[in-house]
């Protein structure tokens, strides 16, 4: 089937929008279809795919989307809508527009497209956080100016450029790489960059080493990508973002985080990178009932908290928990010098007594097998000793070496 491009919004308020989208396209040679994800249940004439034949696509039917309650009518046309893109084989590209109900009805939809599928959203909401909207996906967003209310001459300019740049992304296919390396995905901070460094110098001649930074959505892209298939392997050093979910910080992955081991038999090397600090804003964000706790400024926009024992212990049995659902192998590295560049002799979040905690909870919670194992190590996760020794344990576990 051909690859077309559709082009999304709601018919009964910015028909004149999408039709000057697809005009823009069509004139360009790309086959464009315009997908109507109205509520009102109307008839658009515009429409190459009308919002009937979405709302057909949700699990409950078309009756679960023309429902009086604007609310439940659209967060079930977006399940409609998702369900129609992944129904087909056909999507090209996708380009949206919308204000705050448009955005959030179109993009659960894009994000559940393959990532390199080029994808555009036109939003009146896209200069302030998108992160709920983009989340792990590559939406590109362009904030709208004005409000998509009709064609003016800045609509007309900002959606003239949208349009544009997704004929870019079409007309111009990105290279495939010369080389054919197995890619993985390695997590990192800050506080961790020696560690994984040192890992991808040792890796990078024979994988393509990918490494997220340890933001939440970082967590959350490496692990989507790894169930979608794209990763042979995970080095996941650095899992602070654990913090963050337990303890209210700003960079959690969300209770999601490690159920890739439940989905997936991806060989896993893990570590305690970074559970030693809890990211929160700047000072004066932090909670009233952490005002008292060790903190350390990071920069004027990140508080670091430095998490006590009975938090490691917390930490350790969810981690250890979430160990233990796993399908693949799993190899999960303490390291006893410290878990992070703040946590060593000297500097201002070493506590051997909570690492020694997070240690104890891991070890009394994993129920260790042949497959799934705990490992201490004497070194300080930045140390070059604790690097080469996770190399090795993912060598062994990809079959292309052994163990220290």
């Amino acid at each position: 089937m051909a690859k077309q491009a559709f082009v999304i919004g709601t018919c009964d308020t910015k028909a004149e929008e999408l039709r000057y989208l697809r005009e823009l396209l069509r004139s360009a040679g790309i086959d464009a279809l315009i997908v109507d994800v109205g509520t009102s249940g109307d008839a658009a004439p515009d429409a190459d795919i009308s919002a009937s034949q979405v709302a057909a696509c949700h699990p409950q039917g078309s009756r679960a989307v023309f429902v009086d309650d604007r609310g439940k009518a659209v967060a079930n046309m977006a399940e409609a809508l998702r369900q129609l893109l992944a129904g087909r084989d056909d999507v090209a590209g996708v380009i949206g527009i919308g204000g705050s109900g448009g955005t959030a009805l179109i993009t659960p939809a894009m994000r559940d497209l393959d990532i390199g599928v080029p994808k555009v959203m036109v939003s009146t909401i896209a200069s302030g956080n998108v992160a709920p909207y983009v989340g792990a996906s590559d939406i590109a967003m362009i904030y709208s100016v004005t409000d998509v209310a009709g064609l003016n001459r800045i609509s007309r300019r900002v959606l003239g450029n949208a349009a544009h740049a997704l004929l870019g992304m079409l007309a111009r296919q990105v290279p495939e790489a010369a080389d054919d390396k197995p890619a993985i995905g390695l997590s990192m901070f800050g506080v961790t960059t020696a560690c994984v460094n040192g890992i991808t110098d040792a890796l990078a001649a024979d994988y393509d080493c990918l490494v997220f930074h340890a933001t939440g959505t970082g967590g959350i892209s490496m692990e989507k990508l790894a169930t979608s298939g794209m990763l042979k392997g995970l080095l996941d050093i650095t899992t602070t973002e654990i913090c963050d979910l337990l303890m209210g910080g700003i960079f959690s992955a969300g209770d999601t985080r490690l159920d890739v081991l439940a989905h997936t038999e991806l060989p896993y090397v893990g570590s305690c990178g970074a559970l030693d600090m809890v990211n929160f804003a700047g000072r004066e964000t932090l909670p009233a009932y952490y005002r008292q706790r060790l903190v350390y400024e990071h920069n004027p926009q990140i508080t670091l908290m430095r998490t006590t024992a009975e938090e490691n212990a917390w930490m350790g049995q969810w981690i250890g928990e979430k160990l233990n659902r796993s399908r693949g192998p799993v190899r999960f590295l303490l390291p006893e010098g410290g878990v992070s560049a703040l946590d060593a002799p000297g500097q201002p979040f070493h506590d051997p007594a909570a690492d020694a905690a997070l240690f104890a909870a891991l070890e009394a919670t994993v129920r260790q097998t042949s497959e799934r194992r705990l490992i201490r190590y004497p070194w300080h996760i930045n140390d070059p000793e604790f690097a080469a020794a996770a190399v090795a344990e993912f060598h062994a576990l990809m079959g292309t070496g052994q163990p220290r």
